[in-house]
């Protein structure tokens, strides 16, 4: 089968597609063949060595795969050959099939695309976990999401509208702005045109927001933490700017506000069951219409160089996904 390959730290453009052993189920697990994988900011940071998660090499970037059941292993009852599923794997998702741990699979229905399926996972996972499990919302409260048009952006706009918040999203465009408009912000701030901090204010009437989601760093943070309400809480997602930010502890104290971290993968390993039930749900609201897991472009598996670039440039308002086989 063909599989992209980083054989040592590297940038996208040398990123190998080679061929690799079909894998085999062992007892527990099940074969997807994949008919989707979707890529992730951290996948460029994986394939460089910046990312917290070091693989062994050789390994192929995309945590994130949809397809359907090849083969099982001895043990499992509850897939069988032909099942459409999702499933997260941390790693080698670019690349024709893969063998996972069945417990760690879920079915899908037959209304909802690979594509889509494939981007549920990680964004809307990590916004859930974030919004649900660390953000205490209170119905009517202010949530303002940093990088609102990019994967995990647009999935806590979606899911603060669900969950009853004000969703405020914050570009550097007015096109992702827009954008975020469509699923789920009902107000925006364009961060390359005026002052975040100022710009926040002016937005809650002074007050700040409850809840800052940020998924970008850089000097973005400081800006946004100093927006936030009196007990609020600041959500540190991620890092997309490049920068891990320095922030004076003295911020926290004269607000009474929290700031908290979300480390998705650590908790959903830790907390199986419910990081599970998280999925199915997400998974049927995706089916329901409820929540978009919108997809920006798709390319060819021979084509993940230029996927993570888009990744890297910051042009993606949505899910980059790949298609192995094609």
């Amino acid at each position: 089968m063909k599989a992209i390959l980083c054989s040592q730290y590297c940038q996208p453009d040398d990123l190998v597609l080679a061929d690799v052993p079909d894998p085999v189920a062992a007892p527990g697990e099940a074969v997807i063949a994949i008919k989707a994988a979707a890529l992730n900011f951290f996948d460029i940071l994986m394939i460089q060595g910046k990312y917290q998660i070091k693989p062994p090499f050789p390994f192929s970037p995309a945590a994130e795969v949809a397809g359907v059941i090849e083969s099982v292993g001895d043990g499992v009852t509850d897939l069988k050959v032909g099942d459409r599923v999702v499933a997260s794997c941390g790693h080698n998702g670019a690349r024709d099939k893969i063998a996972l741990p069945a417990n760690s699979i879920v079915k899908i229905p037959d209304n909802l695309d690979y594509d889509r399926a494939a981007g549920i996972i990680i964004i809307y996972g990590t916004a859930l976990h974030a919004l649900e499990d660390r953000a205490s919302p209170k119905p009517g409260e202010t949530l303002a999401v940093l990088g609102a048009a990019g994967g995990t952006g647009l999935a806590a706009c979606e899911l603060g509208k669900l969950m009853g918040l004000k969703v405020i999203a914050c570009a550097s465009s007015d096109e992702k702005l827009e954008f975020a408009k469509q699923h789920g912000a009902e107000l925006t701030l364009n961060y390359a045109k005026e002052d975040l901090k100022e710009g926040l204010r002016k937005l809650t009437g002074g007050k700040g927001a409850d809840i800052v989601f940020d998924p970008v760093g850089g000097a973005y943070a400081e800006a946004a933490l100093r927006s936030t309400a009196w007990e609020g809480r600041f959500l540190v997602i991620g890092f997309a700017a490049g920068d891990i930010p320095k922030i004076p502890l003295n911020l926290a104290l004269l607000k009474g506000c929290d700031i908290r971290g979300v480390f998705w993968g650590a908790w959903a390993r830790l907390n199986p069951d419910k990081n599970r039930k998280n999925l199915e749900k997400l998974v049927q609201w995706t089916a329901e219409g409820k929540i978009s897991s919108h997809v920006d472009r798709t390319f060819p598996l021979s084509q993940t160089a230029e996927a993570l670039k888009v990744l890297a440039g910051r042009k993606a308002m949505g899910k980059v996904i790949l298609h192995p086989g094609s």
